[in-house]
């Protein structure tokens, strides 16, 4: 039985907490991914950056680029260099992989086959993950999709896992509808 731990903050590193409600304070519009949204849909996974999918609107950018003035954010190829994203960086469809002063934070327009935050909206769920913190999640169906498309080695290791996480939380829900 792969769903024997409750994926709440706590069990979340400090630093991923930090990002998640500063982005929430400044109401970012943005949907959690990868490894943290999987662990928090209750897949027994590692958690190591933060990636986000962001709203690319005009107004969601200018608090984005907030948050990441406050968490000091550059890019992580060369932190030495202390570049900072700009407003053009974060309304592009790429990936921006920063550094903050709480650890790792990858920003992403799109994801999959250039899906974006409006075309992730339907596929993620709000879910309360610990005191007064609140995040959009990506679902765990729709993360298994993007992944069987993405088919990187990383992502073919992951995916028996999530499967086997899905099938679970279907029994459970079977189950509690009885």
């Amino acid at each position: 039985m792969l769903l024997n731990h409750k994926p709440t903050a706590t069990r979340l590193g400090a630093g991923h907490c930090s990002h998640l409600r500063e982005l929430q304070d400044a109401r970012v519009d943005s949907i959690l991914v990868g490894s943290c949204a999987e662990f928090l849909n209750g897949a027994p996974v590692l958690v190591g950056d933060i990636d986000v999918v962001h709203s690319r609107d005009t107004a969601n950018i200018a608090r984005l680029l907030g948050v990441l003035e406050t968490l000091d954010a550059v890019y992580r190829p060369q932190p030495y260099l202390r570049k900072k994203p700009t407003a053009s960086h974060l309304a592009s469809h790429g990936q921006q992989n920063l550094i903050t002063q709480h650890g790792p934070l990858d920003l992403l327009g799109t994801i999959g086959r250039d899906l974006s935050y409006e075309d992730l909206l339907p596929h993620s769920v709000e879910l309360e993950v610990g005191k007064g913190l609140r995040l959009r999640v990506l679902g765990l169906e729709m993360s298994i999709a993007i992944r069987e498309q993405v088919a990187g080695e990383k992502d073919r290791a992951v995916l028996p896992i999530l499967r086997r996480t899905l099938e679970e939380k279907r029994l459970e829900e079977k189950r509690k509808a009885r």
